[in-house]
C-alpha cells in the first residue's frame, strides 16, 4: 500500500468560493478519492445565508471550489498583502 499525504492537510487553510464570495476554511480532513475537503469556516461571510453559514460552521467543499491554499501559520505573519 502506498503511503501518500493528502492534497490538503489538517490545519491547512483554503480559500473557497461559496456563492459570490471567497472565504477561508480551516481543513479538518481531506478525502482525495472523493475530492472533498471537510473543515471549519474561518471567515465571516458577508452574505446572510439565512444565518446557516457563519464563522465556525462546519462545511464540506469540493476541490473545484478551492481558489487558494496556504499552510496555517506561514501566511499569517502580519506582513505582506
Amino acid at each position: 500500500m502506498k503511503d501518500t499525504k493528502p492534497t490538503y492537510a489538517v490545519a491547512d487553510q483554503v480559500k473557497v468560493e461559496i456563492g459570490n464570495e471567497r472565504l477561508w476554511l480551516l481543513v479538518n480532513r481531506c478525502d482525495d478519492e472523493r475530492r472533498l475537503v471537510f473543515g471549519t469556516l474561518d471567515s465571516e461571510p458577508s452574505n446572510d445565508y439565512d444565518g446557516k453559514v457563519v464563522r465556525g460552521s462546519e462545511l464540506v467543499v469540493s476541490f473545484s471550489q478551492i481558489r487558494e491554499h496556504g499552510k496555517r501559520g506561514l501566511d499569517q505573519n502580519g506582513g505582506g498583502q
